[in-house]
């Protein structure tokens, strides 16, 4: 399996190139285009429960799609619903975790899963689920907007507004908090953060989807009595 990745980083796809009787995982509906010779299962992976954690309680979709060659030379396209970027995340035995809507496509070798995120996400945006991705391959993940990659070292923290997240290594910690007083945080429009501290990497995107919505909803045209 070979990713290549077009149009970053405003409008990206992800082309994944499979050998013969290679296979890779998408999101319902996150399919572009494919070669005739590609072949498509749809299923739960795993069985309904993990579907229904996967769905209700990680935000994703309910079913996966699975895509196989049938010939050398076979590709499929992948795209995000949302204008932005993808990247490939590259795992060796370890995990990830991501936020919801992050998760794009995998090969059958990352196992993806939904972890409870603990009382500290309450209030969080995202919601107390995250995506748990684990295995070994290029994990390909989207962003709304760009993303912007963090390297923390042992101890060092980086503080992030909860809609910008993507992702970050297993190292590291996870903690939602205001981001100033009450009165900041309710009022001054930056809402609750999140507090990362190292070792690993963390993945940020440059646009928040929930700040989008926000700003959009107020122009929508409303019914007149």
């Amino acid at each position: 399996m070979r990713t290549e990745i077009s149009y970053s980083p405003s409008f990206a796809m992800a082309t994944v190139h499979l050998d013969q009787g290679e296979s890779v995982q998408a999101e319902a509906g996150a399919m572009m285009a494919m070669t005739p010779g590609i072949g498509i299962e749809t299923s739960t992976r795993g069985g309904v429960l993990k579907g229904l954690k996967r769905s209700v309680l990680g935000g994703e979709s309910f079913f996966l799609n699975t895509f196989t060659a049938s010939a050398p030379g076979d590709h499929v396209v992948v795209a995000p619903a949302l204008p932005g970027d993808v990247i490939t995340w590259s795992l060796t035995g370890n995990t990830v975790f991501l936020q919801s809507g992050s998760y794009l496509a995998a090969p059958g070798s990352i196992e993806v899963d939904s972890k409870w995120g603990g009382a500290k996400t309450f209030f969080s945006k995202e919601g107390l689920f995250m995506l748990k991705c684990s295995g070994v391959g290029d994990l390909i993940v989207s962003s709304y907007g760009a993303v912007h990659a963090v390297d923390l070292q042992p101890g060092q923290t980086y503080v992030v507004d909860t809609g910008h997240m993507v992702g970050w290594d297993e190292g590291v910690t996870y903690e939602v908090q205001k981001v100033g007083n009450w009165k900041s945080t309710m009022l001054g429009g930056e809402g609750l953060v999140v507090r990362l501290t190292g070792p690993g990497r963390c993945y940020v995107q440059t646009r928040s989807p929930a700040n989008f919505i926000d700003w959009l909803v107020p122009k929508l045209p409303t019914q007149r009595s």
